[in-house]
């Protein structure tokens, strides 16, 4: 019998995840599935807890959880990675034994993908769009990468100043700050890098995250959304000559750590990079 595995999550239909998992589980000979389930009513928790229920009890070895559920599933399991605990957001989940056991991949995605298409980008001050489950991952990443500090901007005051004041229990909190969007021209005029972690650019959100005007020489940017491959931050970004990283890359180095902690097995991480690319090409 083959294995089992899925994503829970709001407006998922598009989702590349299937056919990146079951690609490298043919190619190491596995038999496995990849389900989705497009939660449709994201405001009622119940739901969350209704697909988690049902997918273990059908013998899933595990889901992966997308916005807006990273933060909600915690409640929900027996067991947290020391990594996803210090996060305080959970991305992909395994069954085992009776119990469920969170993990978080999104920080591993942003630091290896941040290494190997961003080389030598200064990380003195860097400004992060969005507090939610993506955007502490990546808050967690650069802060563990060096960045020296990180502002995070984000419409909600609760969310934002909760994230600062979680990350600020591993980190020095002299190197966070908090702020409204309303201060980003202030935050950006000094700042090395600019990362995007809101869902703004996806395909239910098209328009530029922060006015186009802000993005000043000399400044990198990191969107992490991946789908579409090009969004108008990115599209502007270039336009004025900048550094600029789209979620690709972030999403198969996520997804290969995944894959280890859904099957047991090393996938090659390499060979899910290629076919992302080729599915999102298509």
């Amino acid at each position: 019998m083959g294995s089992r595995c899925g994503l829970i999550g709001a407006g998922i239909g598009t989702s590349l995840s299937p056919a990146l998992h079951e690609a490298e589980a043919r190619s190491q000979g596995l038999d496995l599935t990849y389900e989705l389930f497009d939660v449709t009513r994201p405001d009622t928790p119940a739901e969350l807890g209704r697909t988690l229920d049902e997918a273990e009890r059908d013998g899933f070895a595990g889901l992966n959880i997308t916005h807006p559920f990273k933060q909600q599933v915690i409640e929900l399991l027996d067991h947290l990675s020391p990594q996803a605990a210090a996060i305080g957001a959970v991305n992909t989940v395994a069954f085992r034994d009776g119990r469920r056991y969170g993990y978080n991949t999104d920080a591993y995605g942003f630091t290896e993908s941040f290494r190997a298409n961003l080389p030598g980008a200064a990380t003195g001050r860097v400004v992060q769009l969005g507090a939610g489950g993506a955007g502490a991952a990546c808050a967690y990443a650069q802060l563990s990468l060096g960045v020296t500090h990180l502002t995070i901007a984000d419409p909600d005051a609760g969310r934002r100043d909760q994230l600062a004041a979680a990350l600020a229990t591993r980190f020095d909190r002299a190197r966070i700050t908090a702020v409204a969007p309303p201060e980003l021209p202030v935050v950006l005029a000094d700042a090395d890098g600019l990362v995007n972690a809101s869902p703004a650019g996806m395909h239910d959100h098209p328009l530029l995250p922060l006015p186009a005007e802000l993005l000043h020489r000399g400044l990198w940017v990191f969107d992490i959304v991946y789908m579409p491959v090009e969004t108008a931050l990115l599209r502007a970004a270039r336009a004025a000559g900048l550094r600029a990283l789209g979620g690709a890359a972030m999403c198969a180095y996520q997804a290969a750590a995944a894959f280890e902690l859904f099957t047991g097995r090393t996938p090659d991480t390499t060979r899910m990079l290629r076919h992302l690319d080729v599915l999102l090409a298509a």
